[in-house]
């Protein structure tokens, strides 16, 4: 059998990257931002034609995690078709967001039509259908295959929507037949959305709509086994609407059928993740006759559910506690506690188990086991969240802690008795690297999952880790890291393995790791089997493929397929990159009007220390969409908090976390230490801003845009936005620098010939500097781990993460009314703030604009930040603690934020000469960034 023949038929999209949806992925997550009926700020921006600072919201759902891009021009007073093909011709010179497939979201098909001359890679067009007649149903479907795309197909034709189950097939398979017979689509590319209506209305004619999707699913997965099934579950309850209880039992009903049916995906409440068995018998009875029609004769069964409805209601919205479940066995307490993170009664439940078994190790292997592999398939399945599972984790933690002593006194009187045959994972942060939240989870998501899981925490050496692994005898190693040195660490750790002649399969995850690095630098160190995991959620399959003796040979085999397929897709965009010569991307920089700019001198002379800052002044400018991200739920907030999908379960965390955030306050957890600094600065017409300082002048080095991009979009520079001194070709006569101001006077410069103060009298800019730091997090990690309160131990570490970032956002404020003063009257809401709406940036050494590490060491100079207020760099340059934040402050109005992308390598040695380091040094820490990586 050829290659191509064994290639398994799964929907595949792609942009610069593929993405490919395979029977065990989860969720998707689709960026919604980029939506003008949606989204505020990006609809300003494309309204106001500033199409180069709308691709930084793009920008940020990409970093943020989303895998498709949902891109949306629908605007009455837009041109759709212009804005539409302006912006994805901009997006597409912008590798860090082209990467992810972009989804054509339009109810216009000549906006859908416009969108699709500009993506590369194989895109999601949304949607077409026959409501306008067969003919031009087949039109708008050519149209997209010939572009490649795939398709959301809804039933719906000329007569309206399908509404019984012959329409519903008749509509589904006419749709099949002349998607796959005539016009040549892929099943896999075609969804169906049969249509769920609401039932127990009173009318009869609604009775039988659940039983006819559920049918109409049965037979559309038999008949088009390879297409897939989709539905708006919460449309089935609507009769009820206000009544959650009744809500939750119908529509878990109804997921328990129509998931046997074969129905694969579905947006549906998180309120609905209530466990078919643990139901009250008479509501799940009631729902069942209900939802399939039985014994309805007269409405009998929607009475009998109305009259139910009633009851429930009638006992007001005072939440009572359900007990019930205490009458149960042991082993069924255990389960409901683990499924529902009820800590409670854990301790009690766990003794009466081990007093019931023969060894204390039978509860964790039985019960408490089996509890945890229902929290895991749920998980699994997409029907509970990560916040439900981390709970669930520290129930188990909970009840193992207390059986320890009785298994640790079980080795003592038996020395050869077993101690348990789960695999071991590995876990570590690579050396250098100090960030470790979502390793943490995924360890929390494996050991839910019934794996032992060593974590060895951060900054850890190849050699510890690799050593730890084979004295415990691991099965799996798992690398985790956030910073760019990090990816230069982990092939270190593959090579070592690789030397080691070990066999164990290699797990990398973290921020900058990606499918495409791992294929390229990565998989070649290692012939034991390397595996990207984008997130926790994903690892728990991993995870068990690797380990299945049957399974292990073909996911490695076809990870290998993929990730050669990525290094030469890789290699071969390489040498079609088109960039412009470094001199020509200067001479096409960003040019601001500078005779109209006056610059404004800083209120605060050089630096100033603030410790102990008021946590109840930061925790206003929280922003909580970051928080939600890194649970793993995607969604702006606060519109997450109604999400159909998360809603439920996002409140829930909310309310946790803002309970935390009280304590966190009240109780003074956490130290809040910042410090700041301004200087006068002049950028060289370049890419060099040269910083006049008490110690002298000081070289700030930034990297410029090097893609070739549209006639008149220009190359851009962090340099670009301070203003420039002299022109290089201006000749300065001995008299012109003797009337030169001196640092002493403030705007004006010194009289150094050599220096680009040396000017003409022209006034200076300023250039500032910040660190913020949040002491204090670790002592209540700790306390939380060893309470074995994983859920609280993470929600600590991400709330300082939040915490540090808002106070980078107050701190910037006051910087913009007080301490620099160029915004004195600045008066912006909360949601503002969040948008960036205010005048200024601050970007950060290390990411997208000026990805060089190496720059923050002159920050930690001009600062004295160690000293100053305690933050330490790595070798690797990350911060320590982790929850810091330092960066530049830059006040020109115009100037935005943007990402660098690829540079070639004459810009990379013009940099390495600037910077005074070796070419080899200077590619160590900008290889993601270099065309010829």
């Amino acid at each position: 059998m050829s290659e191509t023949a064994a290639i398994k038929p799964y929907l595949r999209l792609s942009g610069l990257e593929p993405l490919v949806v395979r029977p065990e992925s989860n969720f998707i997550n689709i960026g919604e931002r980029t939506n003008v009926t949606g989204a505020k700020k990006f609809a300003r921006l494309i309204k106001d034609n500033k199409y180069e600072e709308a691709l930084s919201v793009a920008r940020q759902q990409a970093e943020n995690g989303a895998q498709i891009l949902d891109v949306n021009m629908d605007d009455a007073l837009l041109d759709g078709v212009k804005a539409m093909t302006t912006f994805l011709n901009l997006l597409q010179s912008e590798p860090d967001i082209a990467k992810i497939p972009v989804m054509i979201d339009s109810s216009k098909f000549e906006i859908i039509e416009a969108g699709l001359k500009c993506v590369q890679g194989k895109s999601i067009v949304n949607s077409i259908s026959m409501k306008e007649g067969e003919d031009k149903f087949i039109q708008q479907a050519e149209i997209c295959r010939m572009y490649g795309a795939s398709v959301v197909v809804m039933a719906f034709d000329e007569k309206g929507q399908a509404d019984t189950l012959q329409r519903r097939l008749d509509i589904c398979t006419k749709a099949y037949e002349i998607l796959t017979g005539r016009v040549g689509y892929d099943p896999q590319d075609i969804i169906f959305d049969p249509n769920i209506f609401a039932i127990a209305t009173g009318l009869e004619e609604h009775n039988n709509y659940a039983v006819d999707y559920i049918e109409a699913t049965k037979i559309i997965k038999q008949k088009m086994p390879l297409a897939k099934i989709s539905g708006g579950v919460s449309n089935l309850s609507f009769s009820f609407r206000g009544n959650d209880h009744v809500r939750e039992a119908m529509h878990s009903v109804f997921l328990y059928h129509a998931i046997k049916a074969g129905m694969d995906m579905g947006i549906v409440n998180a309120g609905q993740l209530v466990v078919y068995d643990e139901i009250e018998p008479e509501l799940r009875q009631l729902c069942e006759d209900v939802i399939l029609n039985r014994n309805n004769d007269n409405n009998e069964s929607t009475e009998k559910l109305i009259a139910f409805a009633e009851k429930v209601k009638a006992k007001g919205k005072v939440e009572v506690k359900d007990e019930a479940w205490r009458t149960s066995s042991v082993e069924e307490r255990l389960k409901h506690s683990l499924i529902n993170g009820i800590t409670d009664y854990i301790e009690d439940d766990t003794e009466e188990a081990w007093k019931k078994y023969p060894k204390p190790l039978d509860v964790i292997e039985g019960p408490l086991m089996d509890g945890m592999n229902v929290v895991g398939d749920l998980f699994g399945s997409g029907k509970m969240f990560l916040p439900q599972v981390v709970k669930s984790a520290r129930v188990m933690k909970k009840s193992v802690a207390w059986l320890t002593p009785y298994i640790e006194e079980e080795k003592k009187n038996n020395p050869g008795s077993r101690t348990g045959g789960a695999a071991r994972i590995l876990l570590a942060t690579v050396k250098g690297d100090v960030h470790d939240i979502g390793k943490n989870i995924v360890g929390v998501v494996l050991a839910c999952n019934g794996y032992e899981v060593t974590d060895l925490g951060v900054m850890v050496p190849a050699d510890k880790i690799l050593e730890e692994a084979e004295k415990i005898k691991a099965d799996v190693i798992g690398l985790s890291g956030l910073i760019t040195p990090s990816l230069d660490e982990m092939v270190h750790v593959a090579h070592e393995m690789n030397r080691r002649d070990m066999k164990q399969p290699l797990l990398i995850g973290g921020a900058t790791t990606s499918r495409t690095h791992t294929a390229v630098k990565i998989a070649p160190q290692y012939h034991g089997g390397v595996v990207h995991v984008l997130d926790a959620s994903r690892s728990v399959s991993v995870v068990s493929n690797l380990l299945n003796k049957e399974n292990k040979p073909a996911f490695l085999d076809q990870t290998e397929k993929d990730y050669s397929n990525l290094r030469n897709q890789f290699l071969n965009k390489q040498k079609g990159k088109s960039l412009v010569p470094y001199e020509e991307a200067v001479v096409t920089k960003e040019y601001l009007d500078w005779k109209k700019y006056k610059p404004v001198k800083p209120s605060v002379d050089d630096v100033k220390v603030l410790r102990n800052f008021d946590l109840a002044s930061i925790a206003p400018y929280i922003d909580w969409g970051p928080f939600f991200i890194a649970w793993e739920m995607p969604g702006q907030f606060p519109a997450v908090l109604t999400d159909k999908i998360f809603g439920v379960e996002a409140t829930r965390l909310f309310n946790d976390a803002q309970t935390l955030v009280k304590k966190i306050v009240e109780g003074k957890w956490f130290t809040a230490d910042g410090v700041i600094g301004f200087w006068p600065a002049l950028s060289n017409h370049a890419d060099t801003v040269v910083l006049q300082t008490s110690h002298g002048e000081i070289k700030l080095e930034f990297l410029r845009q090097q893609l070739k991009k549209a006639i008149g979009q220009p190359n851009f520079s962090l340099a670009d936005f301070v203003k420039p001194g002299p022109s290089p070709q201006t000749t300065q006569t001995a008299e012109d620098s003797a009337k030169a101001p001196s640092r002493a006077q403030g705007e004006q410069a010194q009289d150094d010939p050599g220096s680009p103060f040396g000017g003409q009298g022209a006034e200076v800019d300023y250039l500032g500097a910040f660190a913020v730091t949040i002491h204090g997090a670790s002592q209540w990690v700790t306390k939380f781990a060893a309470e074995q309160d994983e859920y609280n131990k993470i929600m600590v570490q991400i709330l300082a993460d939040r915490f540090v970032e808002a106070f980078a956002e107050c701190l910037h404020q006051k910087v913009r009314k007080e301490f620099w003063g160029y915004a004195k009257n600045e008066s912006l809401t909360s949601e503002q703030l969040i948008k960036e709406e205010y005048k200024g940036i601050r970007p950060a050494p290390g990411y997208p604009a000026c990805p060089d590490h190496t720059e923050k060491i002159k920050l930690f100079q001009l600062l004295d930040v160690t000293n100053n207020i305690g933050i330490e760099l790595t070798e690797s340059l990350a911060m320590n603690p982790p929850a810091s934040v330092c960066g530049w402050y830059i006040a020109h109005p115009q100037s935005h934020y943007f990402g660098l992308g690829k540079i070639g390598k004459d810009q990379l040695t013009d940099y390495a000469k600037r910077k005074g380091m070796s070419i080899e040094e200077a590619e160590k820490w900008l290889r993601p960034n270099l065309e010829m990586s």
